[in-house]
């Protein structure tokens, strides 16, 4: 049982990989120089696989309820995990996102402990109605909470506006009204359909070596069944469901999310796709862009202002962010520079402009542990490795960034979501 290396020569960067005899990928990111080492166990069951079938039977669970997964599993019959980690001096934590639950931890030495308790974490579910009543409170109040927030409001809203029939539309806490209806027998078919080690990935990173991490998870981990969890998504349709929502919070300044819609296969995009993507919005949006230096010329933007490209299971959109007085009039000015960039093109100087930037931000995030992990693990669950973004931008030529254009940024399949201030 042995890890096999993968590096890359450009970079001159390595790690170690292992599929584990339990059905655990494990990751090993060595960073000697580094004095903390980060540890990250994810599984892929995120807020939109709410509808799957397992074991041939079809299942349907409340909204929220992989969210509420990952806050319950933080306690077990003998004590609650972040307990255990203050004792070993780490500093823990988790998230859940529309793809992926992810449990994490930090620390400078007693590393072995601290894996154990994580390990421990992910393979010990233990709900009862009590306990699960319990944390309906406690979530119930994070919801509201987010729905007082204006950077998480503005976000949902867009998607909400984007798609009509995509679980990616639906708040990943839930509500009120649906985590009420969590029961411990609800969370145990969700923790045994996608909590299997075939469907989750340990990465490590930092200031440690395979061996030391191999050493933890053989006495740890157990073995598991195949995966047998089959998702299940409705059709989405290519048009967007409205292009402008609006609400009212407590802002001083308004901040909108323009969003394009594009077609999404039941995949995820491809490195080579991902990168065209990031020097396509580079190019069109860049700091060092005409559009960025219009903009900003206007006093239509402030540095707030940026850019993301958001795929999945489905789902697939370009996203424009930021706060602005006017942002109806940043929204008009971006379709109609977009819809030149479909006639002219991305020029040769401004495509290898990004291209340099964007192979910069590459190589800078080699420096963070954090960094390094979630990528991997990101990668592991979409199909990609973490070097290949590497190798893409290093071979990626101006006619794939405009093929890639084709697909992108129709002016016409948008959605502004805009936040205002009650004095507005």
């Amino acid at each position: 049982m042995n890890f096999t290396k993968i590096q890359n020569e450009r970079v001159k960067e390595c790690y170690y990989r292992m599929k584990h005899p339990s059905g655990l990928t494990v990751v090993v990111y060595p960073k000697k120089d580094f004095k903390s080492t980060y540890a990250c166990v994810g599984t892929k069951f995120g807020s939109i696989n709410s509808k799957f079938k397992y074991k041939g039977q079809e299942m349907m669970v409340p909204d929220g309820t992989a969210h509420y997964l990952e806050h319950k599993l933080f306690e077990s019959e003998d004590g609650d995990a972040f307990t255990k980690y203050a004792k070993t001096g780490a500093s823990a934590n988790a998230y859940t996102s529309f793809d992926m639950t992810c449990y994490l931890f930090s620390c400078t030495d007693r590393f072995r402990e601290s894996l154990e308790i994580l390990l421990d974490l992910v393979q010990s579910p233990y709900f009862t109605p009590e306990t699960v009543a319990k944390e309906q409170g406690i979530i119930g109040q994070e919801i509201k909470m987010y729905e007082d927030s204006a950077d998480w409001k503005v976000m949902m809203n867009l998607l909400q506006g984007m798609y009509c029939q995509h679980p990616i539309n639906i708040d990943i806490a839930g509500t009120v009204e649906t985590i009420a209806n969590i029961t411990p027998e609800i969370l145990y078919s969700c923790y045994n359909s996608y909590y299997n080690l075939n469907n989750m990935v340990l990465c490590v990173a930092g200031n440690i070596v395979p061996e030391e991490v191999l050493k933890v998870i053989d006495g740890k981990l157990k073995v598991n069944e195949a995966f047998d969890t089959e998702n299940i998504f409705p059709e989405e349709p290519y048009e967007v469901v409205t292009h402008y929502t609006e609400q009212r919070l407590a802002v001083s300044v308004p901040m909108f999310e323009l969003g394009f819609k594009e077609k999404a296969p039941q995949s995820f995009a491809g490195s080579k796709e991902l990168i065209c993507t990031n020097i396509i919005l580079e190019a069109f949006a860049g700091e060092s862009s005409a559009l960025y230096r219009e903009l900003l010329d206007k006093k239509l933007i402030n540095s707030s202002f940026g850019t993301e490209y958001m795929e999945g299971m489905g789902y697939r959109g370009v996203i424009f962010s930021g706060e602005a007085r006017k942002p109806e009039d940043i929204a008009q000015i971006i379709r109609e520079r977009a819809a030149q960039l479909h006639q002219s093109g991305v020029s040769a100087e401004d495509f290898e402009t990004a291209r340099r930037n964007i192979y910069g931000k590459l190589i800078s995030g080699f420096d963070h542990p954090s960094s390094i992990a979630s990528e991997i693990i990101n990668g592991e669950f979409t199909g990609r490795t973490l070097f290949e973004s590497v190798e893409a931008v290093a071979t990626v030529t101006l006619d794939d960034v405009n093929e890639r254009l084709k697909q992108q940024l129709d002016p016409e399949n948008y959605c502004l979501s805009v936040i205002k201030g009650f004095e507005d």
